[in-house]
């Protein structure tokens, strides 16, 4: 069978299905330009019955004791860890990054998601509040039911079982989106939970559209809750959607994300690799990357040097190739994109000090859709560049001259995701972090996450926190309950 007749399937009611619509989406591989499966393109119907195979799920799983969840989760992480490498090359296949990245962080990252909830669920507990003699407070904490998750194309696989393990370790039965963009590796899940024996109906996955099958799912009266990863603009449209249902929601969305450079950083190899790695990691398609460079003005000159040389030592090329430092960007559109904001840079004033091409690959990725790494100078705070998440391969450079012009730089977008902050002067880490309009900073580091820790962003960067007790919070339902004590 040619892989361009490779065709997905949902999963619905433990079973994989064709769309009602009968129709499917081309499925791109990035790096050779030319498409290699479809997805089903899925509606309303499809979306109707997975709620409801989901609703007929849920009072059976609900009640299922945690521990016994918990090891359903460990089972569909074990199978998947034996099943790595398989997943790594369909991951890097399908979103065109580097497999050496896919093995090392995504496959592992998903894993990780499923057996820290799966523990965490078994640990969740609840408050109590005596009122002296007379009365005692407890707090029930309930799933909530059916709950949507909606997860992006730039991390498939770690980002869908960031959302999918909590709601399942704690009760509810979830409807799954993965981006039609990116959906293999969503598709691969679904038979692993099949193997795993998961009960017909506790988790769907819904292949398809925004405007089909993600819009279909917001909208649904039977779901209580939406997850949703990507766009500040669908995050608009998701939030207008279900504030009227008072659906409960939580939205991780864009980011414009500062990395803030003291002349008191230290410049050591390992130093230098963290910062060009939190630039180009992913094609720069992660939502934490740090596009903005800040770097304080004494340095500036030589710290541009040095970075630039670095820059211009990546490699591009071949996703499967072990040299390759980055690989294509995810699809023709967004290739598109980058290049109309590299051309946009250059109206503006900006000067390119490296990158601002498509290089072409020789061989199988000829067609594919390669964006060198770019830097950009001479552009104020204000510029579009400056303001507007390009989401790709791509950073400006900016000097400060004082601690407090690198926070007004760094608060500047109206995006508050993440930054990071490099010096050795522990006093300045702990004043600039906590003047910084972020939900996360690094100090003298970039993405390293604990998972007990909240994640997500504040301004246009999204609604709510993930990870941790906030997201066990956030997929229960707190209950009180009061007893008086001298009638008990």
């Amino acid at each position: 069978m040619e892989d361009s007749s490779l065709k997905l399937a949902n999963y619905i009611d433990g079973r994989r299905s064709a769309p009602d619509s009968g129709r499917y989406l081309e499925v791109f591989e990035p790096a050779a330009g030319t498409v290699f499966a479809h997805c089903p393109d899925s509606g309303a119907a499809d979306i109707d019955a997975a709620v409801a195979a989901a609703q007929r799920a849920f009072p059976a799983w609900a009640a299922t004791p945690a521990p016994d969840r918990a090891r359903m989760l460990e089972r569909i992480a074990d199978l998947l860890e034996g099943r790595l490498d398989e997943f790594a090359q369909a991951e890097s296949r399908d979103n065109g990054k580097p497999l050496a990245l896919a093995r090392s962080f995504d496959i592992p990252r998903a894993i990780a998601n499923l057996r820290f909830f799966a523990a965490a669920a078994t640990q969740f507990a609840s408050e109590a509040h005596a009122m002296g003699t007379d009365a005692i407070n407890y707090t029930l904490r309930q799933p909530l039911g059916v709950v949507g998750c909606i997860s992006p194309w730039n991390l498939p696989l770690y980002l869908f079982t960031w959302k999918i393990a909590p709601a399942l370790a704690l009760g509810n039965c979830v409807v799954a989106k993965p981006s039609e963009v990116t959906p293999y590796t969503a598709a691969m899940f679904a038979q692993v939970c099949i193997e795993a024996g998961l009960p017909a109906g506790v988790l769907n996955i819904v292949h398809g559209s925004g405007p089909g099958a993600g819009q279909a799912l917001v909208e649904h009266a039977g779901v209580k809750a939406i997850s949703f990863t990507g766009s500040t603009r669908t995050g608009a449209a998701i939030a207008a959607i279900t504030a009227p249902k008072f659906t409960k929601l939580s939205l991780e969305m864009g980011g414009k994300n500062p990395t803030v450079i003291f002349a008191d950083w230290e410049p050591n190899e390992t130093n230098w690799a963290t910062v060009l790695r939190s630039a180009f990691s992913n094609q720069g398609q992660i939502c934490l990357c740090g596009s903005r460079l800040l770097i304080e003005r004494s340095i500036y000159e030589k710290f541009r040097s040095t970075f630039v040389q670095k820059v211009r030592a990546l490699r591009v090329g071949d996703p499967n190739d072990a040299g390759s430092d980055l690989g294509a960007v995810v699809s023709r559109a967004h290739f598109d994109k980058i290049l109309g904001h590299i051309a946009l840079a250059r109206a503006e004033g900006g000067t390119i000090l490296c990158g601002g091409n498509a290089p072409k690959i020789e061989g199988r990725c000829a067609g594919g859709w390669f964006i060198a790494p770019t830097v950009i100078e001479g552009l104020g705070a204000d510029s579009r560049t400056n303001q507007e998440e390009i989401f790709g391969p791509v950073v400006t450079l900016m000097p400060f001259d004082s601690d407090d012009a690198a926070v007004t730089l760094a608060n500047s977008t109206s995006y508050g995701l993440a930054a990071s902050v490099w010096t050795t002067n522990l006093s300045r880490a702990h004043r600039v972090a906590a003047r910084l309009e972020s939900g996360i900073v690094w100090i003298n580091c970039w993405l390293r996450r604990d998972l007990r820790t909240p994640f997500g962003g504040v301004k246009n960067s999204g609604v709510g926190r993930e990870g941790g007790l906030e997201a066990l919070r956030f997929f229960t339902e707190p209950k009180n309950i009061c007893i008086d004590l001298h009638t008990a």
